[in-house]
């Protein structure tokens, strides 16, 4: 273990407590009062709600969740339930934990046997809550659309990336867009028959939001890949299919870990696409693979 995994995972809140000293010059004072009192007492903070954390800080609610978001977490709920375990591990002397399951001195045949099982699990519970009425739905219109752009930022853009690719393969105009600017310019320009699709795993992304609502209100039938279907990003979906809410961790965060259902709701959706455009997607696709065939022959010595 390096130097600086050691300062970080060497005691209980170390992680937390470096997290607030790198964030610190971003804060405003009353946020950093907040992030002071959470990276201190985490079993105190932990008890307290939203209003009582305020209280004791002495700020406000709204200052409280915007601390808890830019320290990672969606809401304070999940800061107040990251602060519980991290208080359980310090009472129990145990080893921090990575994730849920995982401990920071775990042998790695564990992490990989662990990872791999919560792969699994979250791949089940996304396909077990799929709407697939919802998904239907969605592999209609990409199918008959007239083009296709698709918002993401950060691993939710690889997401996008991922879907766009596929489609172009089979013959499909698509395209993926991570500069929230560039998003909502082309945004635009979409109109009945077109299709815009935000991936967003909290539901919450205001770049990713814009651009969906653009596109909504212009006309484009509009679809959301969300962890949280009550989020604002579905106001202005057409259709929404939710992928499931991963654990989280120190580094292991929602962002990384939801990228799993993501792309197994992206598969679902191309293999969809091409199931009903078959007839035009199997030559475009054998055509694509022949194009880049010669890249991956061995050459002659």
């Amino acid at each position: 273990m390096t130097q600086d995994v050691k300062e970080i995972f060497g005691s209980p809140g170390g992680s937390l407590a470096a997290k607030v000293r790198t964030l610190g010059p971003s804060m405003t004072r009353s946020m950093h009062r907040v992030a002071e009192a959470v990276a201190s007492d985490p079993a105190g903070c932990a008890a307290l709600t939203v209003t009582g954390l305020a209280e004791l800080t002495g700020t406000s609610e709204a200052t409280v969740v915007r601390t808890a978001r830019l320290l990672g977490y969606p809401g304070y709920r999940d800061l107040r339930l990251a602060l519980a375990g991290l208080a359980a591990q310090q009472q129990s002397g145990r080893a921090p934990a990575i994730t849920t399951d995982i401990a920071v001195d775990d042998p790695i045949a564990d992490v990989v046997a662990k990872l791999a099982y919560e792969e699994q699990q979250t791949l089940a519970d996304t396909a077990a809550g799929l709407d697939t009425a919802q998904l239907d739905a969605a592999v209609g219109a990409l199918a008959g659309a007239r083009r296709t752009d698709v918002y993401g930022i950060g691993a939710s853009g690889l997401v996008a990336q991922d879907l766009t690719q596929k489609l172009l393969r089979i013959g499909l105009i698509a395209h993926a867009h991570g500069d929230p600017h560039l998003a909502v310019t082309n945004a635009v320009q979409l109109r009945s028959g077109d299709v815009a699709i935000a991936i967003t795993h909290s539901g919450s992304t205001g770049d990713v939001i814009e651009p969906l609502r653009v596109a909504f209100e212009h006309g484009a039938t509009t679809v959301a890949i969300t962890g949280r279907p009550d989020s604002p990003v579905t106001q202005y979906a057409d259709h929404v299919l939710t992928t499931s809410t991963s654990r989280e961790s120190e580094l292991r965060p929602a962002a990384m870990s939801s990228r799993t259902s993501q792309l197994l709701v992206v598969d679902c959706l191309f293999v969809g696409v091409a199931q009903r455009t078959y007839e035009t997607a199997a030559p475009a696709l054998a055509a694509s693979y022949e194009a880049l065939a010669h890249r991956h022959r061995t050459s002659p010595r």
